[in-house]
């Protein structure tokens, strides 16, 4: 089922949205490719924890989340790092610090549109003495949890508990 039900274009109903990727219109010719959106993540390190953040608002409401979001035009993965952390966390880093993991593919659901993203994992050491301010519209709260207590089933998203779990053995081994 596709969430278009007319061409954004001219209005026709004379549609098709091929795997939710390629819109195209049969009477405009209107042709729209819905791509993959960038997206980050920082595993925060502070000696044997991470810091999760507790999602406030769906998608994935009160799951375990790491911080982060998504790219905006220009802007650099780090660059969007950086941003997100100072956004959600009043949280300040210099970007020379986000060392970077992993991507993984996500889906994102939101408000009953499928969004594709590429999640793009930084690691960063937590500041010390650094002091945290929530963006209390999107983080309910903050928790460090001790890497040989993180329970994966928690955390909200496929592809940060996959890399979360990448994280923990690699760690470990």
């Amino acid at each position: 089922m596709s969430y278009f039900k007319f061409c954004p274009n001219c209005a026709s109903q004379n549609i098709e949205f091929e795997n939710h990727r390629r819109f195209e219109c049969f009477d405009c010719g209107m042709v729209y490719y819905q791509n993959v959106a960038a997206a980050v993540a920082v595993i925060m390190e502070r000696n044997d924890e991470i810091l999760f953040t507790v999602r406030n608002r769906e998608p994935k409401l009160g799951m375990l989340d790491l911080p982060g979001g998504f790219t905006d035009s220009d802007e650099t993965s780090e660059e969007t790092c950086q941003r997100e952390l100072m956004e959600e966390l009043d949280l300040e880093i210099p970007l020379e610090n986000f060392n970077y993991f992993k991507s993984q593919p996500n889906n994102y659901l939101y408000k009953g549109i499928p969004y594709k993203t590429e999640d793009l994992v930084f690691i960063a050491q937590f500041p010390e003495n650094a002091e945290l301010k929530l963006e209390e519209s999107e983080i309910r709260e903050i928790k460090w949890i001790k890497k040989s207590e993180i329970r994966l089933e928690e955390i909200g998203f496929d592809s940060l508990r996959k890399a979360v779990e990448e994280y923990i053995e690699m760690e470990v081994g």
